[in-house]
């Protein structure tokens, strides 16, 4: 039975940690990493993954969405094989529903899903 997406994101390629993110961190809190998303940006950091999705015409509205490391149960990634793979997709299963983000050809899976098992499996 295929669990219902609550989210959808794409990661389209690495950025530089945006500057406007630091303010959203809380106190030993550190950002990690960062991915340009189709509307704004994605950031790991040491306890969380937060997603900015800018909305509307202007894009002056953002929705931040923090998934702390702690409520993902279980992931997976697939590709074809290739190293830049344009269909590659990191699914999460997280106490709050199922999460989907594709990944763009400037993104790699792999650094991805390492970035993921580093948050769960190290306890972050």
């Amino acid at each position: 039975m295929e669990a219902a997406v609550i989210a959808a994101w794409t990661f389209m390629n690495e950025i530089a940690v945006p500057e406007d993110v630091l303010p959203l961190l809380v106190e030993g809190e550190t950002a990690v990493a960062a991915f340009k998303t189709f509307r704004d940006s994605a950031v790991f950091t040491t306890k969380r993954l937060i997603v900015r999705d800018a909305q509307g015409l202007t894009g002056k509205k953002v929705e931040i969405y923090s998934l702390p490391y702690s409520a993902i149960n279980m992931w997976s990634s697939e590709n074809a094989g290739k190293i830049l793979d344009m269909n590659a997709e990191l699914e999460l299963w997280t106490r709050a529903g199922h999460i989907k983000i594709k990944v763009g050809k400037g993104a790699d899976i792999r650094r991805l899903d390492s970035l993921i098992a580093w948050a769960v499996l190290n306890g972050h």
